[in-house]
C-alpha cells in the first residue's frame, strides 16, 4: 500500500498544479478581455477600403476624447461617416455616406469629398487666362462642374495621420499635373481634417502652383443631423443679406438682396418653409450666398439645427461665398449605412469663392492662383446641442 500511495500522491499534486495554472490563465484571460472591452479606442485606426484602378484605398477612423468619430478614405478625401451626440448623448451619423469604395466610384454625387481644382460650375466649360482660352470637360452640360470629368473627388490622395493636442487629424495630399482636366499648372493640394476634442470637425485646405491657374476648393459633405429622413424640418440660418442669382445654376455676376425672397435665411427658418418657392428643376435650393462680414476672415457662415435630435452645427469659414444645396437631385437611387437617399435627404453647405468667378470681371481675381502664392481655405464645423 505504501508503494501505491507513493505513486498516487505526486499525481494528485501535479493535477492540482494543472488546475491552479488553468484557473489562473482563465482569470487572466477574463481580466484582459474586460480591460480590452473597457479600453478607450485608438485615436487613429487604419483599415483597407478596397481598390480603385488596381490601387489600394484605405479608410481611417479618427476618435476624439469625447467619443465622436470620423471615418475618412484617401479616395477623394471622402468623409464616409461622422458620428456626433444628440441632446440625450446618443451618437449618430450626421453625414450621408456609402458602404464601399466601389459604390463611391460608380454612383457618388460628391458625398463628403474635396471638390476641385475648381468647385461648382464654370459657364460653358470655358475660360480665358493670360490671353489663352481653355476648354474644359462639360461634365454638367454645357458647364464644367467640380473640377471636370475626373476631379479631385475621384483620385487617390496620399494620407498622413497624426495625433495633435487638439485631437486626431488626417492630412491628405494630391499633386494635380499640368493639363489635368485641361487646367494649366501643376498644383499640389492638401486637405487637412481634424476632429477636435471639443467636437469640432475642422477642414483646412491649401494649394500651390508652378503656373498661373484657377483654384476654388470646397468641402462637399451632405449633412443630415437627424441621421435619416428629409432635411425639410432642419432650421437654417445664413448671415447673408444678398445672393448671386444666375441662369441654369450659374451666377451671371448679379448680386441681389435676399429680403422679401425665399432666399432670406438671416433669421432661422425651416428649410421646407420656402423650398418650393426657390424654384428650379428639380425644385430646391442650389444657390450662392454673399456672406456678411470680412470675406477672408473666419466668421460664422451658417447655423443648422435639427429640432428633434437637438443637434446643432455652426460653420465658420474664411471664404466670401456659401453654396447651399438642398439635395434636389437625390431620388432614392443611392443608399448607404442603412439610409435611402431620398429627395431632399441631405444638404450641402459649401464655403467657397463665387461660382463662375473666372467669367465675371469683378470676381475673377479671387480664383486665380499664381506661382509663389498659397491658396488657403478653412472651415470649422462646431457641433453642440440645444
Amino acid at each position: 500500500m505504501r508503494g501505491r500511495f507513493a505513486m498516487v500522491q505526486p499525481l494528485g499534486v501535479l493535477f492540482g498544479v494543472v488546475v491552479f495554472v488553468a484557473a489562473g490563465s482563465a482569470v487572466h484571460a477574463a481580466k484582459a478581455k474586460k480591460e480590452k472591452a473597457g479600453a478607450k479606442p485608438k485615436a487613429i485606426e487604419k483599415a483597407s477600403f478596397g481598390t480603385v484602378d488596381g490601387k489600394p484605398v484605405d479608410i481611417y477612423t479618427l476618435t476624439n476624447a469625447k467619443g465622436a468619430t470620423a471615418k475618412i478614405t484617401n479616395y477623394g478625401t471622402i468623409v464616409v461617416d461622422l458620428q456626433m451626440p444628440d441632446k440625450a448623448g446618443k451618437m449618430g451619423s450626421v453625414v450621408l455616406g456609402l458602404d464601399d469604395v466601389d459604390t463611391y466610384v460608380k454612383k457618388s454625387p460628391y458625398f463628403g469629398a474635396t471638390a476641385g481644382r475648381v468647385a461648382n460650375r464654370i459657364k460653358d466649360a470655358t475660360f480665358t487666362l493670360d490671353g489663352k482660352q481653355y476648354k474644359l470637360n462639360a461634365n454638367d452640360p454645357p458647364h464644367a462642374l467640380h473640377g471636370g470629368k475626373k476631379g479631385w473627388d475621384k483620385v487617390i490622395w496620399t494620407a498622413e495621420p497624426k495625433e495633435t493636442k487638439d485631437g486626431p487629424s488626417l492630412k491628405l495630399t494630391y499633386v494635380s499635373k499640368d493639363g489635368d482636366e485641361n487646367y494649366p499648372g501643376t498644383v499640389t493640394a492638401t486637405t487637412l481634417y481634424t476632429l477636435t476634442n471639443d467636437n469640432e470637425f475642422r477642414v483646412d485646405m491649401s494649394a500651390t502652383t508652378d503656373k498661373t491657374t484657377l483654384i476654388n476648393m470646397a468641402h462637399h459633405s451632405y449633412w443630415n443631423l437627424a441621421g435619416g429622413g428629409t432635411i425639410l424640418d432642419h432650421e437654417l440660418t445664413i448671415p447673408a443679406d444678398s445672393y448671386t442669382p444666375g441662369e441654369g445654376l450659374v451666377p451671371t455676376g448679379a448680386v441681389k438682396p435676399v429680403k422679401g425672397t425665399p432666399f432670406d435665411f438671416t433669421v432661422a427658418k425651416p428649410i421646407g418653409k420656402d423650398v418650393k418657392a426657390a424654384g428650379g428643376k428639380p425644385v430646391g435650393y442650389d444657390h450662392n450666398w454673399v456672406v456678411n462680414g470680412e470675406p477672408h476672415q473666419l466668421r460664422v457662415v451658417a447655423k443648422l439645427k435639427d429640432p428633434k435630435s437637438g443637434r446643432v452645427m455652426t460653420i465658420s469659414a474664411d471664404q466670401p461665398g456659401l453654396q447651399f444645396y438642398s439635395g434636389n437631385f437625390m431620388d432614392g437611387t443611392t443608399k448607404g449605412k442603412g439610409v435611402t437617399h431620398e429627395h431632399w435627404g441631405g444638404l450641402c453647405l459649401e464655403s467657397q469663392k463665387f461660382p463662375n468667378s473666372i467669367n465675371v470681371p469683378a470676381w475673377r481675381e479671387e480664383v486665380i492662383l499664381k506661382p509663389g502664392q498659397t491658396y488657403k481655405h478653412t472651415m470649422v464645423h462646431k457641433f453642440t446641442t440645444e
